[in-house]
């Protein structure tokens, strides 16, 4: 009994319930050898009290180790401690923060560097001053209409089809509302058998990388770019060829120039506003490639993922809007127009890859959320979102503007940069080593990258996204302000 007592202890605050708690110190017991092979345990009752819990607390207790086969229920003798197992037994004594003694490490072998690993962020950090890679602010996303739409949806006595399961490619109201809303803003001729939704644009580039590529195929993506495209083709075993990226996109001479070497499979660009040097391909680039994929017969994956936030003039029409040979695939996202956890995006391509997509998308996640796909369809088909980024884009327009002003008046000769014409950050160009520069920074309450994960090979940029548009003006003037003591001083 008193031994029992030790062993286990009850956390009236954990969220784990006090049967588990009890179960689970058993079990550590056994498997640590305190409690040996043919151990009667006390009574229910008698446990209880000992424990000072309800009886039917311990018979819940009992009844899980009973199902599990740590404990033997003899009729009229009593409850008894089975043989442990020999796989599982005793461990090492510690202190349980998981359920009894599970396994840090796995018991089998796989290749660990097969992955490819993925750097962690810091734009989780609780500092209150980012520079983020260019996310939308937070606080204006349009959350309570969002949440009024599903309350609404959640009243309707058709909620329960949205409930269960459904199609892959994801609903066809969400669909059909973004097949009006491409053609509309985009040029994009499409019905919703075009449309595959995803969830974000970083899924969508998987997928449709998943079904075009095999491995050793040859791919070419723009360099300084896109940190996590390079990394997703070639973890799908894809072979890089970096092309330089200029003030007018990627150089498409060069691509040229590795067509007629190479077989290319699959070209990687982003031709609104370069992730990360922020530019956009130029009008006789975007022809030059479409020209290009239709004569190699290679895909061009087209990635959109902000384009309605452009503040020069009214956003330059996709790539996809000039392809009459299907070479295109083009990915884009909802999720700047949310929130970062707010996670939908599409593809769009001809039907037929839409449907293999489909299939691939649903061996990775068999469909999406449709009560919420169907919520922000509603939000789109009543203006609300129309008009939301309709502010969104003054607000930040206003913001960059501020921001762009702040960095010529505050850091001259501290970094370049150009005015983006839209987006959601500036790409600079410091001269201080932002290895030096980040840590200190830091610790005075700012978050900016070391500007590591743009560079390339021997390519060392020493340049990093500044996002302004989550920042207020105030934010702008104290994070700028920051940087400013750190660069004086480097």
């Amino acid at each position: 009994m008193k031994l029992l007592q030790e062993l286990i202890e009850i956390d009236a605050t954990s969220s784990v319930p006090v049967y588990l708690q009890i179960s689970n110190a058993i079990i550590a017991g056994i498997r640590q050898g305190k409690l040996r092979k043919g151990l009667k345990l006390p009574g229910t009752r008698e446990l209880g009290a000992l424990l000072e819990v309800n009886r039917m607390t311990v018979v819940a207790a009992f009844q899980e180790l009973d199902a599990q086969g740590w404990i033997e229920l003899r009729a009229r003798q009593g409850t008894f401690v089975k043989a442990v197992p020999p796989l599982l037994a005793p461990l090492r004594i510690m202190r349980q923060t998981t359920p009894a003694g599970f396994s840090e490490t796995v018991g089998f072998s796989y290749d660990k560097k097969r992955i490819l690993p993925v750097a962690t962020s810091d734009f989780q950090s609780t500092h209150r001053l980012v520079f983020n890679d260019g996310f939308p602010d937070i606080r204006l996303a349009p959350i309570q209409e969002l949440g009024a739409a599903i309350r609404n949806l959640s009243r309707r006595s058709v909620n329960r089809k949205y409930l269960q399961y459904g199609g892959a490619q994801g609903t066809l109201l969400l669909r059909q509302t973004l097949a009006e809303l491409l053609c509309d803003t985009r040029g994009l001729a499409v019905t919703p058998e075009n449309i595959l939704i995803t969830k974000g644009a970083q899924m969508g580039i998987f997928v449709a990388g998943s079904v075009i590529l095999k491995p050793g195929d040859e791919v070419i993506v723009g360099k300084p770019g896109y940190n996590m495209a390079d990394i997703t083709f070639r973890q799908l075993g894809a072979r890089l060829n970096e092309v330089s990226v200029d003030g007018d996109g990627i150089d498409t001479a060069k691509v040229e120039q590795l067509c007629k070497k190479k077989k290319i499979r699959l070209l990687y660009v982003i031709p609104h506003h370069h992730n990360p040097t922020t530019v956009t391909l130029s009008p006789e680039r975007r022809m030059h490639l479409l020209h290009l994929a239709a004569q190699y017969k290679f895909a061009i994956l087209e990635d959109d993922y902000d384009y309605d936030f452009h503040y020069a003039s009214r956003p330059i029409m996709p790539m996809a809007s000039h392809d009459s040979r299907g070479n295109v695939v083009y990915v884009g996202t909802l999720t700047k127009t949310f929130a970062p956890a707010v996670r939908f995006g599409f593809i769009v391509a001809p039907a037929d890859f839409i449907q293999t997509a489909t299939y691939f998308r649903k061996t990775v996640d068999t469909q999406g959320d449709s009560f919420m796909e169907h919520a922000i369809a509603e939000l789109y088909r009543d203006g609300t979102l129309t008009r939301h980024i309709k502010k969104s884009v003054k607000l930040y327009r206003e913001r960059r503007d501020h921001f762009c002003d702040l960095l010529k008046a505050e850091l001259p000769g501290h970094l370049d940069f150009t005015i983006p014409d839209g987006g959601m950050s500036v790409w600079a160009r410091f001269r201080a080593d932002l290895k030096k520069v980040s840590p200190r920074a830091f610790e005075k309450g700012l978050v900016i990258k070391d500007g590591t994960s743009y560079d390339s090979g021997r390519a060392k940029y020493n340049a990093v996204r500044l996002g302004f548009a989550s920042l207020d003006l105030k934010e702008q003037e104290q994070a700028v302000g920051i940087l400013k003591g750190i660069l004086g001083t480097v």
